[in-house]
């Protein structure tokens, strides 16, 4: 049996942003990008104008990990808090630091990357989506 736990992103109509933001700063692989108009309709139910664009379901690849995204359908809040976060994990010091300045861009930065007594380069911020990260450099620390 194969169980695996898979971060779902609930955004306010900017999950296409989210996922071109990721894309790039990660090095993800779009794996599915569906927007709720290209789902069928329902027949009693007229899919609002406004919602036709906004993500319904998307899926990116960053190396064995993913990440799931969708809009909130317009009308429905979404409420950004801190109850889940992200470990972005490698064993690579110098793609640990990439990813740091990637993400920190428009976002907020909690604990500057730097290293400590459980990893040689470690970092915690909050992204310009209000997701936030952990990065964590797998390997001993001089510490």
């Amino acid at each position: 049996m194969s169980i695996r736990l898979t971060p779902y992103l609930v955004l306010n109509g900017n999950a296409r942003e989210a996922v071109s933001f990721y894309e790039k700063a990660l090095g993800a692989q779009v794996a599915m990008l569906q927007t709720f108009g290209e789902t069928p309709e329902h027949p009693d139910f007229k899919l609002p104008e406004e919602a036709k664009d906004l993500i319904t379901h998307a899926m990116i690849q960053i190396g064995e990990a993913t990440i799931m995204f969708s809009d909130t359908f317009p009308g429905q809040p979404v409420q950004v808090g801190n109850n889940v976060t992200i470990c972005l994990q490698t064993n690579d010091l110098d793609k640990a630091k990439q990813f740091y300045e990637a993400l920190k861009d428009g976002g907020t930065i909690i604990l500057p990357f730097t290293e400590t007594f459980f990893s040689p380069g470690y970092a915690q911020l909050t992204d310009r989506f209000g997701v936030t990260f952990h990065i964590f450099t797998e390997g001993t620390s001089m510490n």
